[in-house]
This record gives C-alpha cells, structure tokens and sequence, in this order.
C-alpha cells in the first residue's frame, strides 16, 4: 500500500507566516534605503531638474510645455540629475513653478525665470504653512498665490512679494532656466525659506 503524504495545516500556515515576513523585510528595507539617500534634504541646487511632488505623475519630469501659461502652478521637489536623488527629505524643498506672461513680469523677477516661467518656495513665509491656492487677489482682478491658513497673498509677477495677509516677507524665489527641453534650478533660493521661526 503506498503511503500518502499528510500537510500539517500548521505547516502550511507557518510557510505563509514566513513568506509574508519576508516580503515585507523587503518592502521595508527598499523604504528605508529610499529614506536613506544622501542628499534628499539637501536645498535646490543649481543643474537640478523639477519633478511632480504630487499626483498620478508623481516624480516625473516637469517641462515647459507642462505649464500652462497663466497658471494654475505645479508642486515639484528638485532632482539630482546625476545620482537620480529626489531631494523631498525636507518639506522645505517643495517648489510652485507656474508660466506667466513674461511682459507681466517686473525686472528682477524676469531676471530669474525661463521664458515667464518662475518657481517659488511652495512654503508660507507667515507661518510655515503649505501655501497651496491659485485664487484671484482680495485687492485687484490678479491670480496670486495664497497660504489658506492665515490667508496671506503673494504676487508671483512681482517676486512673490507680499500683497495680503500677514506674511512678514515674500516667498524665496529659485532662479530656473531651460536646459535640452527641461527646467532645470540656476541658483539657489532668493530669500529665506519657511515662516518667521525658520520653519
């Protein structure tokens, strides 16, 4: 009579227990070594490219023809080119990039962006907040970039200078140019980035 081979149903609970631990390690190791990169924190620097910081485009690159002239903006973080390093390790590296008319533009403001296309810290220089709106402006039929949380109103136009609300300066501009058909960072941040405290 041949033999027939019985599985303990613990057996086989235990070898899916041990699969599912393992999958996770893995999936967990991969985050972290993501969290680990060198350079995430690290500011905008210059030669970095923009890439989506939300939505089903996440990550990708942003390029000119993205934006659509006279906004709404788009959330982006800087990318390192060359070592692939998205730098999101600090909510303070968050960017608005939008396309203006570049004729609307005062002269410094012109002088920082790629053919009307300007970026600014997405960071409230109020109170740290996420400034997160494209609204018309309390005073004036301009499209301004609005912090909700206090309601402070910036002019993108004029280097996102204060136009309402209590934020105590402008927002940090970052110099862009367009480089092989992308936009790429040319300096560092104008300005001090975040709210009062220093974010």
């Amino acid at each position: 009579m041949e033999a027939k081979t019985m599985h303990c149903p613990d057996q086989k609970r235990r070898s899916l227990l041990v699969t599912a631990l393992a999958a996770g390690a893995c999936m967990a190791t991969r985050s972290v070594a993501a969290e680990d990169q060198p350079g995430r924190d690290e500011r905008p620097q210059k030669g970095n490219t923009l890439v989506l910081s939300e939505g089903e485009h996440e990550g990708e690159i942003i390029k000119p023809d993205d934006l659509k002239l006279g906004g709404p903006p788009l959330r982006a973080w800087p990318k390192d080119p060359k070592t692939s390093v998205i730098r999101n390790g600090s909510r303070l590296n968050e960017i608005l990039v939008l396309k203006l008319d570049a004729s609307e533009l005062d002269d410094a403001t012109r002088a920082r962006a790629a053919d009307g296309i300007v970026a600014y810290s997405a960071i409230c220089a109020h109170a740290a907040c996420p400034v997160s709106e494209w609204v018309k402006a309390e005073q004036g039929g301009e499209y301004v970039l609005k912090c909700p949380c206090h309601n402070s109103e910036y002019d993108p136009r004029q280097g996102a200078q204060v136009v309402f609300g209590p934020a105590p300066r402008r927002l940090a501009a970052l110099p862009m140019a367009i480089a092989d058909g992308m936009l790429v960072v040319a300096g560092s941040f104008a300005g001090k980035v975040g709210g009062q405290s220093g974010g």
